[in-house]
């Protein structure tokens, strides 16, 4: 019994590394024209719903639409956590932001509103992650983003972190719109120089 064991947890270790190889992989030819892209230009970042949906992406009639919009509504939570949270509800469609997603949020944005700045172009830690205006931001996906039917996992660059981070997606058939599923861009990134007291 302990030698299938073993087995079973070696097969299953091996299966684990190539997996993470093949992301990796995947995620280190993101810019090298292997993978597509796409750009968001924003003149002004939503302040509340309605200018949220006054917006033309606001149509989610692409997972790349509704990645990008989730990055620039969460650049409101600084200033307002309920107007950032009310917009996050309209991009999660038939489902609402659950208690348990508004304490991550306020847990990894709590004085550290910058974190969704940092996606943008322009931004640095040597400029606080201030961006350029007009707004702009890259959307990638890889070969393995859209591998489930309905499903996608898309890409975003910060300027503060060496690795992508993921905006997981969800469409509804009925609608052909695309939903936020998992925010999971939110971790931590190196420190406005400001803030750096080792800077």
């Amino acid at each position: 019994m302990g030698f299938f064991d073993d087995l079973k947890r070696a097969v299953s270790n091996s299966i684990k590394r190539e997996a993470g190889k093949a992301v990796s992989d995947a995620l280190s030819e993101i810019g090298k024209g292997k993978n597509r892209e796409e750009r968001f230009v924003f003149g002004s970042l939503p302040q509340n719903l309605q200018e949220l949906q006054s917006l033309p992406e606001a149509s989610l009639d692409s997972a790349f639409k509704t990645a990008a919009l989730a990055v620039a509504v969460l650049c409101r939570y600084g200033k307002s956590a309920d107007e950032a949270i009310e917009m996050l509800n309209f991009l999660k469609g038939p489902e609402e932001v659950s208690g348990y997603e508004k304490q991550f949020y306020k847990e990894r944005l709590s004085g550290k509103d910058y974190i969704p700045f940092s996606y943008f172009d322009g931004t640095s830690p040597d400029n606080g992650y201030t961006p350029s205006v007009p707004f702009t931001l890259s959307v990638f996906e890889t070969p393995y983003s859209f591998d489930n039917e309905n499903w996608a996992t898309l890409w975003v660059k910060s300027s503060g972190a060496d690795n992508m981070r993921s905006i997981k997606l969800r469409k509804k058939p009925s609608t052909g719109q695309w939903f936020i599923n998992d925010i999971q861009c939110l971790s931590e990134i190196r420190l406005p120089m400001a803030e750096d007291k080792w800077a």
